[in-house]
């Protein structure tokens, strides 16, 4: 679907440029076939095979479900057909896991090996491993303006996103055999990558950023935030002053990015509470909200109007975002969701096709489009309780609920591919297993930590129910594979790998508090960045690399390895189950970004969080006090996956590499070379 108004000087698929904004288009072109189009025809013949992927569902607490019977359509499955752990990427991170199911190969194939990666000739800037944002180059000034003109004879190269997945995804085969596949917030994807034949859907998941540019930012409006605001991680607060109980407040959108000095599009809205019926009226842009304390409103449209020269009309940019209301007085608290691309109207390309999501939207109406939905970082931040921050989660499941009937009732046959992330991100929240070794939640009693761990065996369940549904509709007439990416752990201690280091003479100076800030590059020879990645500060390689490469390096692999599978902590414990080679483990031509070793954390820990962005503490170990309780970032052997089936799982210790082969070998292909994966059934 074109807005004809945004075609010839600029497009409105490039408004919103700029000013780190991550949220660009994919530039991947569009294909001279679409799928439902006139020249599609499809091979499938009716074969289906339908992956529900369920994000963190861990084999111990299925198995131990099962056995108790709560999981009763699971144990069905795992009667007539099989149940398996699946292992899983090293290290166990979603992105990393997830790329390996799209390749059915390792991450020497698609190049993605942390949430985070650095550019090794810039001093280690980071930057988020699945897509990159460049640096637009060439513009033409105009007033207060400037203009990427990416035609003759200007040529500029407007700023995009590109995706940083190398390799070939597995649909690609399919797409190729004409077999028509549709995917679901797939995680790994974002931008799509394009369908050559024209039988390939796809909606974005995990990836996915916000209007402004980020993996999501909430903004909180309350009456005891500081005057000067507080910018925190994920999100704004903002503060607000009642006269006669009216208030007004702004809300930030992304950057007005043809400015010169790009700034935040901003959209006042006023603010009416009665605190008698304990209610709220809020006015925004033409628009009237009641709320009522304790309830949410429905998606609001927001127009953000992006300047441009004279004699050129402003450019629009669609978004859309939900207020909560948590309280009236006597502090009035008032949560509204990061502000997502509206899917009926997307600025930036959230589909394969690009109208993909346009027809969903159509239908079912608008939804979040950010690939995290579930608003950890409001928990996390103390801006949500975890009574708020599980019934904002509820509301994405029930929209995921409704996204999973329309692609069902859509299906027809191919492959058809389904993601939860529910299971994952209210896990991190509520997970603790006091059979796991920690007896004590570090910040909650145990009646406590039993009482949230409910939740997700609650969660477990309603999956399980779907599950049902779904057998019920299809039994003997489709393969069904539920999966995951990896399992979950507590997470009661955190070690900062940055901080071992420095204690261990390997970074310097003593006094550095951030590796990528204040180190000195030339007396530190290894740091660490990323959850699991460390790395030698390698000559030749760094930008100020000091390691000769050869012996040098091989001998401080070797003792590195040793000395870190050695670490205890105070009661004795071992931090770290296995340090990983980089060049032992990964193979193919996608290795230039591998971290030097993978750190194995042993279950119950994990890098901590400054590690991870190359920050440094004054302990290197200590409790993990957020409210982030669990995790899956250890080692590998800790937190295998799951596989279920409807058909006999043939392979042993089957693996994520492994289901791209099955589906292919499901519709009569043969497991291409790219992949290293093998079916999990007999020929």
């Amino acid at each position: 679907m074109r807005d004809n108004q945004s075609e010839g000087i600029v497009s409105r698929r490039k408004l919103l440029t700029g000013a780190a904004c991550a949220a660009v288009a994919a530039g991947v072109g569009a294909t001279s076939y679409f799928v439902g189009g006139p020249n599609r025809v499809s091979r499938s013949l009716g074969k289906k095979v339908i992956v529900i992927g369920i994000d963190g569902m861990d084999p111990r607490l299925s198995a131990a479900m099962m056995k108790a019977g709560d999981l009763p359509n699971l144990a069905k499955m795992t009667a007539s057909g099989g149940f398996s752990k699946l292992g899983t990427s090293i290290p166990p991170q979603s992105p990393v896991a997830w790329s390996n199911f799209i390749n059915g190969s390792g991450p020497g194939s698609h190049g993605i090996f942390d949430f985070i990666h650095r550019h090794p000739h810039e001093h280690c800037k980071p930057y988020f491993a699945a897509a990159e944002t460049l640096t637009p180059e060439g513009f033409v000034e105009w007033g207060d303006h400037q203009l990427q003109l990416d035609f003759w004879p200007f040529n500029h190269k407007p700023a995009k996103t590109v995706l940083r997945r190398q390799g070939v995804p597995f649909w690609d085969y399919l797409d190729a055999q004409k077999i028509d596949s549709v995917f679901y917030d797939l995680p790994s994807n974002y931008p799509p990558s394009p369908s050559q034949y024209g039988h390939h859907r796809c909606v974005s998941g995990m990836g996915t950023p916000d209007m402004l540019g980020t993996y999501g930012t909430y903004q909180y409006f309350s009456e005891d935030t500081p005057a000067a605001g507080v910018r925190e991680g994920g999100g704004i607060r903002s503060k607000l002053r009642f006269e006669n109980d009216s208030a007004r407040a702004t809300l930030i959108g992304p950057p007005d990015s043809f400015r010169k000095s790009p700034t935040p599009i901003e959209i006042e809205f006023e603010v009416h509470r009665d605190r008698q019926s304990d209610a709220v009226l809020l006015e925004i842009q033409d628009q009237k909200i009641m709320l009522q304390r304790g309830q949410w409103s429905r998606w609001t449209k927001l127009d953000f109007a992006i300047s441009t020269p004279k004699l050129i009309p402003n450019q629009h940019a669609s978004g859309i975002c939900r207020f909560f209301l948590q309280e009236i007085a006597p502090n009035f608290r008032l949560y509204v969701t990061p502000i997502n691309v509206n899917p009926s109207d997307p600025a930036v390309q959230l589909s394969e096709p690009d109208d993909f999501i346009e027809n969903v939207s159509e239908e079912l109406g608008l939804f979040y489009t950010t690939g995290f939905q579930e608003d950890h970082k409001a928990r996390t931040n103390g801006v949500f309780n975890d009574d708020e921050f599980r019934r904002q989660a509820t509301n994405v499941l029930e929209e995921r609920l409704a996204l999973f009937e329309y692609a069902v009732e859509n299906y027809e046959d191919g492959l058809l591919f389904f993601y939860f992330s529910s299971s994952d991100l209210q896990s991190h929240i509520f997970w603790w297993d006091e059979s796991d070794g920690n007896t004590q939640h570090p910040l909650i009693s145990s009646p406590e930590a039993a009482s949230r761990f409910q939740y997700v065996r609650d969660l477990y369940q309603r999956l399980d129910s779907i599950i049902g549904d779904i057998n019920d509709r299809y039994s003997g007439k489709a393969t069904i594979i539920v999966m995951s990416d990896h399992g979950f752990a507590n997470f009661g201690r955190q070690f900062n790998l940055n901080s071992w280091l420095r204690d261990s003479g390997y970074l310097n100076p003593r006094e550095c508090t951030n590796v990528l800030v204040n180190g000195d590059w030339s007396r530190t020879r290894a740091y660490g960045l990323g959850i699991n990645g460390l790395y030698l500060n390698l000559k030749g390689r760094e930008a100020d690399g000091v390691v000769e490469p050869g012996e040098e390096q091989e001998q401080l692999l070797r003792r590195l390895k040793m000395q870190l599978e050695s670490v205890r902590d105070v009661n004795g414990n071992q931090v770290i189950r296995n340090v990983y080679r980089s060049s032992e483990i990964y193979a193919g031509d996608a290795t230039a970004l591998a971290p030097d070793l993978i750190i194995g954390y042993a279950r119950g820990y994990r890098a901590s969080w400054e590690t991870c962005l190359g920050e440094l503490s004054e302990d290197t170990l200590r409790d993990n006090t957020s409210a982030w309780a669990a995790d899956h970032c250890a080692d590998a052997l800790e937190v295998p996956g799951v596989l279920f089936c409807n058909k006999s799982i043939d392979k042993t210790d089957p693996s994520l590499v492994d289901v791209a082969p099955s589906i292919l070998q499901e519709f009569g292909l043969p497991t291409p070379s790219t992949m290293t994966g093998q079916s999990i059934y007999k020929s």
